[in-house]
């Protein structure tokens, strides 16, 4: 990059000061460097819609303080503003006289065309955008077929990923990916005069949020407690993801989310691990999971048309879903945690509770809502894009797709998940079940799965009047996979 006088740093959801490639390479090439962060309105407006009380923004706010106490220590600071971006950054361009604005990519449609209309406006002013891979490994076109071409599989693709860093057969090199350094020179940051003051969440309409309660650390302090915390587990991993009763997760998706984690110190991580074969069993399947982000990253960037509710497979958007007032109250109740299911209902009010759903209970929730209920996957998008912390538009879309069979390497819409048997398989004692609906916690473990097939004296002696305590299933199982079957119909005459 040519060297700069001035240069202002744009956080976007990249919200720390170590290993991050804008803050680098503006460090590497300006005499001044300012940092600032746009609450975008274009975003946080609709989200008032539903409320004043939302966990990602209080999240984004704590780790915006401790961001801006970081950089305060080298002599700078965070502007922060909360305005429409494509207009506030020109804007702040120049009143701070900046060469240039260097941020890091962004692949969510919105965010791309908001950054396109920045680069025309600094353009206009004679100053330049620069933008940089740092949310992702690989990205767009870095890992493809031997044809040249993007996968439409994962395991294929994460075959390819894995290559790049093995430079011997079954070796896997941590050195391979780079580390952004992050060391200003004396005076190098810059801030205006007056600094403004960070808007407090209340000045922007939304309500202030215990999320120690949440146990949900914020910034990169939370980050890396939780990274201390999961690395002894590590080796569990690959057993323990898939019970939501223990812990058995990382907990860093809504880090990874709003970058105060860096990716690519996770992938070293897991990477050195199954080098020194300490814990690499776990660190193979926990890697995996990590590609799977890069994946589906490169869906959305090859075929943004999901984005905007298109199915990956085409012909999936001939399926006729359930409509009507009865499709609404069936929603509702999916959405409450009434369905009268236990795993489906507890995992419903694990997202309504904390904004936090266990990964395999996202599979089973969605799977009910398509498969059990009938309801069009994309209503089921929108809910979790609202109400998960961790919301990411190209892994919900992808998850959910995945759900409905409409997505890349999706499930085979013929597989259909039983909420009875996920249940006794991933929480074969209701601890988890027990924990969100405590007016079943005297029912066996035999029977808090399906409490409906449960004696009736079994249901008196537990204190359990179904239709009163717990609600009877809205849908039957077995009959819905039978409409379920009938209503794939039209994709298996394709």
């Amino acid at each position: 990059m040519t060297t700069y006088d001035r240069a202002l740093v744009w956080f976007r959801r990249d919200l720390r000061s170590f290993d991050h490639a804008a803050l680098h390479h503006a460090l590497a090439s300006a005499k001044q460097v300012y940092c600032v962060f746009i609450f975008d309105k274009e975003i946080l407006t609709p989200l008032l819609a539903h409320g004043s009380l939302d966990q990602r923004v209080a999240f984004i706010h704590a780790s915006l303080l401790e961001l801006d106490a970081e950089l305060r220590q080298h002599g700078g600071g965070l502007i922060v503003q909360h305005a429409h971006a494509a207009q506030a950054i020109p804007a702040l361009a120049q009143t701070l006289n900046v060469d240039a604005v260097l941020c890091n990519h962004d692949y969510e449609p919105y965010a791309q065309q908001r950054d396109q209309q920045v680069a025309d406006a600094l353009s206009k002013q004679q100053r330049k955008l620069f933008s940089f891979k740092d949310q992702v490994i690989f990205e767009k076109d870095e890992v493809l077929s031997l044809a040249g071409k993007p996968f439409s599989a994962f395991t294929p693709f994460k075959n390819a990923w894995l290559k790049k860093f093995q430079p011997s057969p079954g070796m896997l090199d941590s050195s391979l990916i780079p580390h952004f350094a992050i060391k200003p020179k004396r005076g190098q940051f810059a801030l205006p005069s007056p600094m403004p003051a960070m808007p407090s969440l209340s000045e922007m309409g939304f309500d202030e949020v215990d999320l120690a309660a949440q146990h949900l650390p914020t910034g990169m302090q939370g980050g890396q407690q939780l990274i201390d915390d999961f690395l002894p587990r590590l080796s569990r991993y690959g057993e323990a993801r898939d019970f939501p009763s223990i812990k058995g997760p990382s907990y860093l998706s809504v880090h990874l989310r709003f970058g105060t984690v860096s990716i690519r110190s996770l992938a070293r991580h897991a990477m050195d691990a199954i080098r020194s074969g300490t814990r690499a069993d776990g660190a193979a399947v926990w890697l995996a999971e990590l590609v799977w982000r890069d994946f589906y990253f490169m869906i959305l960037h090859h075929h943004p048309q999901v984005a905007s509710g298109a199915s990956f497979k085409a012909e999936y958007d001939r399926i006729a879903w359930e409509e009507g007032e009865h499709a609404d109250e069936l929603f509702q109740a999916w959405c409450d945690g009434r369905t009268g299911y236990p795993l489906v209902d507890a995992a419903m009010l694990q997202l309504n509770h904390s904004g936090y759903m266990h990964n395999r209970l996202r599979m089973v929730t969605a799977c009910f809502l398509i498969k059990d209920l009938g309801i069009d996957w994309r209503r089921g998008e929108a809910y979790f894009a609202r109400m998960l912390n961790d919301f990411d538009l190209s892994a919900n879309n992808g998850g959910w797709q995945w759900a409905s069979s409409s997505g890349c390497d999706a499930q085979p819409y013929f597989r259909i998940f039983n909420p009875i048997t996920q249940s006794q398989k991933f929480d074969s004692e209701g601890k988890f079940i027990k924990r969100y609906l405590p007016q079943l916690d005297k029912l066996d473990a035999k029977h808090i799965h399906a409490p409906w097939l449960a004696p009736s004296m079994t249901l008196e002696m537990a204190g359990v009047v179904l239709g009163k305590h717990y609600p009877e299933p809205i849908v039957q199982h077995d009959e819905a996979r039978k409409k379920t079957l009938a209503r794939y119909a039209v994709v298996k005459k394709s």
